[in-house]
């Protein structure tokens, strides 16, 4: 996340370059898409503070699933809680992320 904060564009190399991700829905497929969407996002700054981080291995793989729950803030919004889940699979004995699911914790109704 500290690479994320002071450089969107940096994460995109620890991407399967067919990676797949949800971000708060909205579907993005490949490298380019999910660069495109993280360097996209609105706000100038963010701060990411981890909360807890749940890491289980995928059996037969040398895969992990992860789940990462925390809080961000951007610009000078008030911080919100948000949801991120991960696969990550070692291709060519790099470990790159495949899956990536983000939801901010907002309350609807």
């Amino acid at each position: 996340y500290n690479s994320f904060d002071n450089d969107r564009s940096s994460v995109i190399n620890i991407y399967h370059p067919q990676a797949a991700m949800t971000f708060e829905g909205q579907k993005f497929e490949g490298q380019a898409a999910i660069q495109g969407k993280l360097t996209g996002l609105p706000f100038k700054t963010v701060k990411h503070v981890v909360t807890t981080v749940d890491v289980q291995p995928i059996p037969g793989q040398e895969a992990y699933i992860v789940l990462v729950l925390g809080q961000l803030k951007t610009d000078d919004d008030p911080p919100h809680g948000f949801s991120e889940v991960f696969t990550i699979f070692n291709v060519n004995g790099q470990h790159v992320v495949v899956n990536d699911v983000f939801r901010l914790a907002l309350h609807n109704g």
